[in-house]
């Protein structure tokens, strides 16, 4: 359970989840909404391939990437290294904010701002999944925001980023 706390008039007080997660605070079994299973444009042997994240939910305006730990992510201290964390939160965001169907024409982004608040340490063999959601923009440029969760729902990290959608052609 994520437990937060305000300071009310005269004593902490426990803050009610925001409402947009409530329905949607535990990662779901691997599915997708693209009947080919993959992202078009991610290249082969790339930074994805490197850190071993999957892309486990893409539809519009929402992505999960699911990742699970072994000792190449973990830092000097035994524990997953925050450059992970930063990872899944950057690329659940920007997922979600580039979804086309099949047939359309796929979209990329870049990063402009990320803002990562790490909760809590993870270690070798828990699976971690960011769920994140495109929560506005326009034409050019996307918001996302993102939680990561363990595998028994625990609060891991979250985040929230600003995108830049890419006009010209790779």
């Amino acid at each position: 359970m994520v437990q937060l706390w305000v300071r009310g008039k005269s004593r902490l007080s426990r803050a009610p989840k925001p409402l947009r997660w409530q329905a949607w605070t535990k990662p779901g079994p691997a599915r997708h909404s693209r009947p080919d299973m993959s992202d078009p444009i991610r290249k082969k042997g790339g930074f994805g391939d490197l850190v071993g994240y999957e892309l486990a939910l893409w539809e519009a305006d929402r992505a999960e990437v699911a990742l699970t730990l072994d000792a190449r992510h973990m830092n000097r201290s035994g524990v997953m290294h925050g450059g992970i964390l930063t990872t899944l939160i950057d690329t659940a965001c920007g997922y979600a904010g580039t979804y086309t169907p099949p047939d359309a024409t796929p979209r990329r982004a870049f990063t402009l701002s990320l803002d990562v608040q790490f909760i809590g340490a993870v270690g070798v063999g828990e699976r971690l999944v960011a769920m994140a959601e495109r929560s506005g923009g326009g034409c050019s440029i996307f918001f996302s925001t993102c939680r990561v969760l363990g595998a028994d729902g625990r609060l891991v990290g979250q985040g929230s980023g600003t995108f830049k959608y890419i006009t010209k052609p790779a």
